[in-house]
């Protein structure tokens, strides 16, 4: 069958199958922090596309709507087609089977950029559902899962408030809603099935689209080392913080003071640094992070 490239995002390269389907071929690239890092990780893409076909299954068993219709090979996933709608002024509430430009992130500790931003000031902890008085600890649990909406189709993701994400996406209130409620579902039954093999899902990424009957759908990817992260559920215990994701390989360019010399170039508004290629040895490790994830995620043998 004939296929046609129409993107080559970050990490997936995107063809056209027909009006109706779309094929995701998942690439080994790796980013972070909006940069694509000039490094190969061996096997990545197969992970990512047999993860990601795992938990379409697992939620579509819950009765949660998604995109996917199978894999055609080890890293290649046929999806659903919707439309990618350029100008979303022109939306109504009868517009049906397009992709909502949000990406919805849900998070359930203290970590990364969240608490980055506590560090900051400019997230509170009482928005956190924290006591005012609460001074707040690294990879502390929350009170309650955080919910936040950020762009999609944007170079570089940033937050929305939920009036902001409603006139973007074209989507009513109570579909912003319903959407959050699907996405702490999934979440939920993620947690479940994680934690009886050892590991913390500590925040996760999910995006949406509707079908053609304007339902919402599950689309993308999610529950992956790119998209969640998770941690080691007996390294927690013991205070440590072992990376079963990509988080690894953020961390790593935090340590070498690259993080800091891009984010200070974003809020100067100078021109952003490139990002330096990955070491011989981590890239080894994150394929071998990646290769395991895969295993204990879903239980079958890579």
């Amino acid at each position: 069958m004939t296929t046609r490239l129409i993107k080559s995002g970050k990490v997936k390269d995107v063809y056209e199958v027909s009006e109706r389907e779309l094929e995701f071929v998942f690439s080994d690239r790796i980013s972070v922090f909006d940069k694509i890092i000039p490094s190969s990780i061996p096997y990545k893409g197969e992970t990512l596309a047999r993860t990601s076909a795992y938990w379409f299954e697992v939620v579509e068993e819950l009765g949660v709507r998604t995109h996917f219709l199978h894999l055609t090979a080890s890293n290649r996933m046929r999806v659903k087609r919707v439309q990618v709608i350029k100008d979303y002024q022109l939306l109504t509430p009868e517009t049906r089977g397009y992709l909502l430009p949000l990406e919805c992130v849900l998070r359930y500790y203290v970590y990364g950029s969240l608490w980055d931003r506590l560090q900051a000031g400019t997230i509170m902890v009482e928005q956190l559902g924290f006591p005012q008085s609460h001074v707040a600890r690294l990879g502390e649990p929350l009170p309650h899962p955080f919910f936040e909406v950020t762009t999609k189709l944007e170079k570089v993701d940033r937050p929305l408030s939920v009036d902001e994400a409603l006139k973007l996406s074209g989507i009513t209130r109570a579909e912003f809603e319903e959407l959050r409620g699907i996405a702490t579902r999934i979440d939920e039954e993620i947690a479940s099935r994680v934690k009886s093999r050892g590991l913390i899902h500590v925040d996760g990424k999910k995006e949406f689209a509707f079908d053609e009957e304007r339902a919402l759908m599950v689309i993308d990817a999610f529950g992956t080392a790119d998209e969640d992260r998770f941690w080691d559920a007996k390294e927690y215990a013991k205070g440590r913080y072992v990376e079963r994701s990509k988080e690894f390989v953020r961390q790593y360019y935090r340590r070498t003071g690259y993080h800091s010399e891009l984010m200070k170039a974003r809020e100067e508004g100078r021109e952003e640094p490139p990002i330096p290629a990955l070491p011989p040895s981590i890239i080894q490790e994150v394929s071998d992070i990646y290769i395991k994830l895969y295993e204990d995620l879903t239980g079958q043998p890579f």
